[in-house]
């Protein structure tokens, strides 16, 4: 499972810079459409093969690999796109009710994925996912192209590439939080890889897993439905840090629970305050690092980011693994946790402590030097 997850993330460490600078050169909608309806078509394939009884590990990976190439072109665009579309006094309220659409699907998606996997089994299961992604570039056919804030660029390609890593780590507040979020992204894989493991040796199944993974989705929507009014009353940069520290404390509440009759009531206590915090970091962070870089730079920006955070992910989902196989399920939880707890301290002691958005009334170093 840790090499199938390797497979899957490590396009973004390979291939996302290049990512961001296709982002920034074309129209962002029809990357969109074409990367969903690319993603439909792999899942179709995957399903299909293990329905006909000849997927393999080794094809399987081949498969997860090419899905997550498209995922990286479409992760940082997406999130570009939404700034093009949003004025900045609206961004954080237009990414909480994404982050809340997000969440209601990520809350329902496993209560119905494990109920299938339990009726018709993983195959079919899958069948409906590649659906789920059609009917997505359905959808955005329907949405306004909106390129017109965009300068196009003329350089290189290896100046482009230059210009995004350079705007992301020399700024003084998106710098040392992007170098938080990858040593986040680290702990989160190593705890997530190996998280339906531990729940199922205690006894869980699938559908009580899902179950639990669905606590943390309700708690997502109400994280996110605070998000801008905590961040407004405490500031943005506090907000942010304080519910990393929630997410942390979560993976090391699941790592200790119990084998036995109170192990469901713990796990989604854990999952609760994993929510929270999830829910409340997304919307904020996400509106804050787009309203403070320019239209044209967003594509790059993001998919710097994006491509360290899930690249890191292709090293830490089979440190995850064999953490697990070496010290056991509870020890890797735990590990997992305190790398994030180890994100959140650095986090809350840099200068995107006092981070706001871009015209807010809280004096904030926000710009670029």
């Amino acid at each position: 499972m840790g090499m199938v997850r390797s497979a899957q993330w490590l396009p973004f460490l390979l291939f996302g810079l290049i990512a961001g600078v296709i982002a920034d050169r074309v129209q962002r909608k029809h990357l969109l459409v074409g990367t969903d309806i690319s993603s439909s078509i792999l899942i179709f394939l995957i399903a299909g093969l293990a329905i006909g009884g000849v997927l393999t590990v080794p094809v399987l990976m081949v498969l997860v690999f090419a899905l997550g190439l498209v995922t990286v072109l479409n992760g940082g665009t997406h999130q570009s796109f939404v700034a093009d579309l949003l004025p900045a006094h609206l961004l954080t309220k237009g990414n909480v009710v994404l982050s809340q659409s997000y969440t209601v699907a990520q809350t329902l998606g496993p209560v119905i994925g494990g109920l299938l996997v339990r009726l018709v089994g993983a195959p079919f299961t899958m069948v409906a996912n590649a659906i789920s992604y059609a009917l997505s570039a359905l959808l955005m056919l329907r949405v306004p192209d909106v390129d017109s804030q965009r300068v196009p660029t003329r350089q290189s390609v290896l100046s482009d590439l230059r210009e995004g890593f350079s705007y992301v780590y020399r700024h003084p507040t998106l710098a040392p939080y992007a170098l938080s979020l990858h040593t986040w992204f680290i702990g989160n894989s190593v705890a997530g890889t190996v998280f339906v493991f531990r729940a199922a040796s205690i006894g869980l199944d699938s559908a009580t897993i899902g179950l639990t993974l669905a606590c943390a989705g309700v708690a997502g929507l109400l994280g996110a439905a605070m998000a801008e009014k905590t961040a407004t009353w405490l500031g943005l940069g506090v907000v942010v840090a304080v519910s990393d520290f929630c997410t942390g404390l979560g993976w090391l509440l699941i790592a200790i629970a119990p084998v036995g009759d109170t192990a469901l009531w713990v796990i989604c206590a854990g999952q609760v305050l994993y929510g929270v915090g999830f829910g409340a970091t997304g919307p904020l962070s996400g509106s804050f690092r787009n309203a403070v870089t320019p239209p044209q730079l967003r594509g790059r920006m993001n998919t710097t980011i994006r491509s360290f955070n899930w690249g890191l992910m292709a090293v830490a989902a089979p440190l995850g693994g064999w953490l697990a196989y070496a010290f056991g399920d509870r020890v890797a939880l735990g590990i997992g946790g305190a790398i994030i707890l180890i994100s959140a301290a650095a986090l809350a002691s840099s200068r995107f402590r006092k981070a706001v958005m871009p015209g807010a009334e809280r004096p904030a170093s926000v710009a670029p030097d």
